[in-house]
């Protein structure tokens, strides 16, 4: 700690000592003509030719009257050659006396070095940002991931892989945009703040408005306000947004994500499984290339047609029970006993498929994998199946184990989806928490009138996980919540 003060010493000495020269340690807008990797992948044309670059100098070589630098961009890196004889002795000694991290704009000559390195030869350059802080060793980096991710910047600048992952991360959300648009789905805006917390079985986060004295709710879901868009006239329409959940934390799970969810008017789940399938697929085809990725030590291949199965028959195939032959509630319980499940609230047949289903086999599903029909119970917005009422038209798509898209045939009914909201305030009496409150708005909404519609989300951190190979979510959330930390 001592070292690092008297580094942050010195380096603030050298800003006084700018001062004394009359430098601008922090200069103005620097106009560049290239970035790194232009003059790297088109040596041949630019080979002589003058540039003018803007980056940040990563290491500094001195030998006698020439110097060798790198200089970073958001590119990549590149080599600067300083000669004594060609800046002349005051822009030597300058130069030299900028430190690693310091904010640089420059103009030289493209050319290759005697060891066949491509460089540009320095003719004059600007200090643009003095860099007051140093940065990590270079041979030890920043390895320690809870400083990375609290310090997002500094890991930014020293991991250039980080960066990368950060930049497919956007490219898959745009590659995400062009491909419902030209689907004709408009992009809309719904609120973050909710006077009733809906759309999924989540645990919201509270707040309080001073102007109107009342407490409202992060969003946990858009789902609800999505639907009343159909409901209005829209036909298709889809939003790409952050949703709040005040849950648990894990290598999968922060308290503020990114979905992708849309609705298409007279459309349904089978509908909505092409959607998944294409939109993942083009995703990975123009981010990555291929549709084969390698997952940690697992090959995952996204090409269509995905495996399908139905909850019950996922569950015969992986532990033998085979629930179409279990029809009541009590036959379920023992089931659910001998696995030593817990079932909140009510312990009915339904939750208890479920249940197994989430213990048993999510852990098989590593391929991309639509698990179809699940239990009314489970399922309070989903369209109730007509050949077993007790089962609904939905379906989640898994990749590594992961769910990664949930998706229904909408259930469009306002007296069916009043009693199913009545019967999740049944469950929130019984103890579960995350069931799902009465919305009179919305249901008032659906007795307007709501055309068949399919409804998907997809999680938008968890495919960006697996396709970027990171093993946490917060290596592709630029910044993840952390509990704060006293900086002594």
């Amino acid at each position: 700690m001592e070292e690092m003060n008297k580094l942050m010493q010195q380096r603030r000495e050298k800003l006084e000592e700018l001062r004394e020269l009359d430098i601008k340690a922090y200069g103005k807008k620097y106009e560049i003509s290239h970035h790194a990797e232009d003059i790297t992948e088109n040596f041949e044309e630019l080979k002589g030719e003058k540039v003018r670059l803007s980056g940040r100098l990563m290491a500094i070589r001195t030998h006698g009257k020439a110097t060798f630098a790198d200089l970073m961009d958001i590119t990549g890196r590149i080599q600067l050659f300083v000669s004594y004889n060609k800046v002349g002795e005051e822009n030597y000694e300058l130069f030299n006396d900028l430190d690693i991290g310091d904010i640089v704009g420059l103009e030289g000559e493209v050319f290759k070095t005697n060891r066949g390195q491509i460089s540009v030869n320095l003719d004059n350059f600007k200090l643009l940002s003095k860099s007051l802080r140093p940065l990590p060793e270079k041979f030890h980096g920043l390895k320690d991931k809870d400083l990375r991710y609290r310090q997002r910047a500094l890991d930014l600048i020293v991991n250039p892989e980080v960066k990368d992952t950060f930049m497919k991360r956007s490219k898959i959300i745009k590659e995400f945009r062009k491909y419902l648009e030209d689907k004709d789905f408009l992009e809309v805006e719904t609120p973050m703040l909710h006077p009733i917390p809906g759309g999924a079985s989540a645990k919201p986060f509270v707040t309080h408005h001073n102007a109107l004295d009342m407490d409202l709710y992060l969003r946990i879901a858009p789902e609800l306000h999505l639907k009343r868009l159909i409901v209005g006239g829209f036909e298709r329409v889809y939003e790409i947004n952050r949703n709040f959940r005040n849950e648990g934390m894990s290598y999968k799970h922060n308290p503020e994500f990114t979905t992708m969810e849309l609705y298409q008017a007279q459309a349904d789940y089978h509908d909505m499984m092409d959607i998944t399938e294409d939109i993942i697929v083009n995703a990975a085809e123009e981010v990555l290339g291929t549709t084969k990725i390698k997952y940690e030590d697992k090959e995952i291949d996204f090409a269509p047609p995905w495996n399908r199965m139905t909850m019950i028959e996922s569950i015969k195939k992986y532990t033998d029970i085979d629930f179409n032959k279990i029809d009541s509630d009590e036959e379920a319980q023992k089931i659910a006993d001998e696995l030593e499940l817990e079932i909140e609230g009510e312990k009915t047949r339904g939750k208890i498929i479920n249940a197994v289903f989430e213990e048993k086999v999510e852990d098989n599903l590593i391929q991309p994998t639509f698990i179809t029909d699940y239990p009314i119970e489970v399922s309070p917005l989903a369209k109730k199946h007509e050949d077993d009422p007790r089962l609904t038209y939905r379906f989640e798509a898994f990749i590594n184990s992961w769910e990664i898209a949930n998706a229904f045939t909408e259930l469009n009914n306002p007296i069916e989806q009043r009693k199913r909201f009545e019967q999740q305030l049944r469950e929130r009496d019984l103890g579960d928490e995350e069931a799902q409150v009465l919305d009179e708005d919305f249901v008032k909404a659906l007795e307007y009138g709501m055309p068949p519609t399919g409804g998907l989300g997809i999680g938008i951190d968890r495919l960006v996980m697996i396709l970027t190979d990171s093993s946490s979510i917060r290596d592709v959330i630029l910044f993840p919540t952390m509990r704060p930390k006293n900086d002594e």
